[in-house]
């Protein structure tokens, strides 16, 4: 019988709706900014405490996102600082912003989860009585808008953690703790960016260009894209990469470290002929394979972008005329150079797109649930590891999405099978 007491072990149980003190934690300090490997480690901190119309959640499963890698690095936003500067006093950042668990404790306003249900999370937060939510913005592009375990403290790589009501989704019935902690955020910021900006969403026949075709985005891009129709073409850096896309469902993959393609970064100056010249024949090259790869010579309908800075210039370049190029990140940088030529005079859309709204997350949930979208589990690492998985995600190693053991044991991987 679990016994109530202030502090529990990783591990083990409290009794069900029975909130300890304290609890552990995997921290990061300003003190340790720097790699990822040695931005975290696990401290003894107080339990957050519960809103009216929040939920505190006893925490199995915790994924692991880019954000947590700036937030290890310190840059470039300071997260403890920023916060502190809006008079919250926490100097320290308990990061992760996707989770699997049980629900813990509700607040007094809370109606659509009850303690024990077991739940994923969503990222997205937001003040519902924001004055522009009221208005009518959707609550994704409110002002009071930001990303749980990132742009706001208790994240997910903790014993417990807390979000608001609408943030709580059923868990998939055949997914272990680790695999239904690892899609969320990467899945729903694809579904929107694939499906959210009307009238270019995927439609069945459209070729779509999808960057980073092995990481958690890409995984994600490539089979919502299969599932609604369209023909996913993904973009590798290496070759032991490629069949691992086309389980996934794509058509074809191109491997963009291909000697031909001597164009990434930003655009050379115009008024440089030589350049210039140097980098259409690199883009050319890239598109050729493209259409290879197709079968046939047309552009992608839509580019998914996360890269930034060393690709925008070719994703412009490639999209068919009317296509969009719809971004969510930058990892190569964020100083991205655009032809504005191709992008009036061929009517593209340069598209930025951040997370989801609560009715995506609830349609790739769906998605996942009816087993047309695999969380494309990797590595699993244990509590006391949490700076393993954000270092190899800031080298850029490793398939799909990774996960960490909270208070779940470790056991055999869930598929679609």
């Amino acid at each position: 019988m679990p016994v109530e007491k202030d502090l529990y072990a990783v591990g083990e149980t409290p009794p069900l709706g029975y909130v300890p003190k304290q609890m552990h934690a995997s921290l990061i300090r300003a003190s340790r900014f720097g790699k990822p490997e040695q931005a975290f480690e696990v401290e003894v901190v107080d339990v957050p405490k519960v809103g009216p119309k929040q939920v505190l959640v006893w925490v199995m499963a915790a994924g692991v996102n880019y954000n947590n890698v700036w937030a290890g690095l310190g840059f470039p936003v300071d997260v403890i600082g920023a916060r502190q500067r809006k008079g919250e006093p926490e100097d320290f950042h308990i990061g992760g912003s996707d989770a699997s668990g049980v629900v813990w404790a509700t607040g007094s306003e809370v109606r659509n989860v009850k303690v024990g249900d077991e739940v994923v999370l969503s990222c997205g937060q937001w003040d519902e009585d924001a004055a522009d939510i009221k208005a009518g913005t959707e609550p994704i592009m409110s002002s009071t808008n930001k990303i749980w375990g990132y742009e706001s403290n208790y994240g997910s790589f903790a014993q417990f953690t807390v979000v608001d009501h609408y943030q709580c989704f059923p868990k998939p019935k055949h997914l272990n703790w680790e695999a239904a902690s690892a899609y969320m955020l990467v899945g729903a910021t694809a579904y929107r960016m694939l499906m959210g900006w009307e009238p270019n969403t995927v439609q069945p026949g459209d070729p779509v260009l999808i960057w980073g075709g092995t990481g958690g985005l890409g995984t994600m891009a490539i089979q919502i894209t299969k599932a609604k129709g369209g023909v996913p073409i993904a973009v590798v850096s290496e070759d032991s990469r490629v069949e691992y896309c086309l389980q996934l469902g794509a058509k074809g993959v191109i491997n963009r470290k291909d000697p031909a393609f001597t164009h990434w970064g930003r655009l050379p100056d115009l008024d440089d002929a030589a350049a210039f010249g140097d980098w259409m024949k690199g883009a050319r090259a890239f598109g050729a394979k493209f259409w290879e790869v197709l079968g046939e010579r047309r552009g992608p309908k839509i580019v998914f972008e996360h890269p930034g800075e060393s690709t925008v210039p070719t994703s412009v370049f490639m999209a068919e005329n009317g296509g969009m190029i719809v971004i969510c990140a930058g990892t190569s940088g964020y100083n991205a150079d655009v032809d504005l030529r191709y992008l009036w005079m061929r009517q593209k859309r340069l598209q930025g797109s951040h997370f989801a709204s609560v009715a995506q997350c609830a349609a790739l949930n769906d998605m996942v649930a009816n087993k047309e979208v695999d969380p494309c589990l990797g590595e699993v690492f244990e509590f006391n590891e949490v700076g393993k998985p954000h270092q190899l995600m800031y080298e850029n190693r490793g398939n799909g999405n990774m996960a960490i053991l909270v208070n779940a044991k470790r056991k055999g991987m869930t598929t679609l099978d």
